[in-house]
């Protein structure tokens, strides 16, 4: 499978029957659906409950009125066309609007509906921002899927940024080395320009995406090869997800075998109440217990959760330490309401702090960790 080709339509899932694809006509109306035959081999048909299944085929229970399309308030954070600047050190680059597959769970999924206009064609603005703001370090190119895009179009915003003194760090989200391995396999011209850009002094991160064990298949471990031997630093990221990784035991898994490969496990998110994602969501305390059941550690009592700032759009609650009354229903920090502590790191709020990789903090959609 060479050139796996994309499908847009479940009409051309042979596995499914034809009153599974009627069923799933207004999920696809309403949330585009994308996916690829080498993604779909991983599927086991027989298994209604197949995680890899649930990642990329719809779901009638999508079309629940629950959650929001903007969870996160993106746009509230939007300084120039395609880029978001919520994090002193870090800026947001919205590259594309297309990927390898389409995640069920995604939380921009409204960047793949009709009259979404979030993604820009054009990166000069969105460069000449970054070039104007001297604080920003870190620089997060996502979408959509960045290597989606042909290696010469990636290269020219890559190389924008690189012109920039400022910008230490070029990060690019992509599950792609999960969705479509043949997309790094069999372009020499990407790890090419991997080498280029990634440099001694400033390196290129891979932000990999891999859910379920599973996904790491042989094609997957030899393109994740290719973009280390070139120069990439590679870690991964996962949300947490009901029916795909909610096992502590899967979870386990996964960790360990991105260990065994050389790619750390670096972010473990919360999934934000995003609309048409609530089969996927777990309240917030129960997917703490999955996660450190995981590490095999321990992170809340009986009758109190407590979280820690990491990163805060308000330079004040930078470090900020809270303990609230446990609410196990609650699906995100807004839910919990009856703090019975709270303590602050004191000092100037205007002060410089030390700008290490990603900021040593969380940059993206979970600004809070337990």
């Amino acid at each position: 499978m060479k050139n796996p080709q994309y499908l847009t339509t479940v009409d051309r899932l042979d596995e499914l029957t034809p009153a599974d694809r009627a069923g799933l006509e207004d999920v696809t109306r309403k949330f585009a659906f994308r996916t690829n035959e080498y993604y779909v081999s991983l599927i086991d048909w027989d298994d209604p409950d197949d995680p890899i299944r649930k990642i990329v085929i719809p779901d009638p229970r999508e079309l629940e009125d629950w959650g929001a399309l903007d969870a996160s308030s993106e746009k509230t954070y939007t300084v120039a066309p395609g880029v978001q600047h919520k994090y002193p050190q870090t800026a947001l680059f919205l590259a594309v609007d297309v990927c390898g597959s389409f995640c069920r769970f995604c939380f921009r999924k409204r960047l793949f509906m009709n009259g979404a206009d979030e993604v820009i064609r054009d990166y000069t603005e969105g460069i000449e921002y970054i070039r104007n703001h001297p604080e920003i370090t870190n620089v997060l190119i996502t979408g959509g899927d960045p290597l989606i895009l042909a290696t010469s179009r990636l290269e020219s915003l890559i190389d924008g940024l690189r012109s920039i003194e400022h910008v230490g760090i070029i990060r690019i989200g992509s599950k792609m080395v999960a969705f479509n391995p043949y997309r790094i396999l069999n372009d020499p011209a990407l790890p090419e320009m991997i080498r280029k850009y990634s440099t001694k002094e400033k390196r290129i991160y891979i932000m990999a995406h891999f859910n379920h064990p599973r996904e790491l298949t042989p094609q997957a471990i030899e393109a994740l090869d290719l973009l280390r031997d070139a120069g990439a630093i590679i870690v991964n990221q996962t949300p947490l997800l009901r029916g795909i990784n909610s096992d502590p035991v899967v979870l386990t898994e996964l960790f360990r075998k991105l260990s065994f490969i050389g790619v750390p496990p670096y972010y473990v998110f919360q999934c934000r109440p995003t609309l048409g994602n609530r089969l996927f969501e777990m309240p917030l305390e129960e997917a703490y217990e999955v996660f450190e059941r995981a590490k095999a550690g321990v992170g809340k009592t009986a009758d109190a959760i407590y979280f820690k700032y990491h990163q805060a759009a308000n330079p004040s609650d930078m470090g900020r330490f809270m303990a609230f009354r446990s609410n196990p229903s609650a699906y995100w920090f807004d839910d919990y309401e009856e703090l019975i502590d709270d303590c602050r790191i004191t000092g100037n709020e205007d002060e410089d702090l030390p700008d290490f990789p990603f900021g040593g903090r969380i940059p993206d959609d979970s600004s809070v960790t337990g």
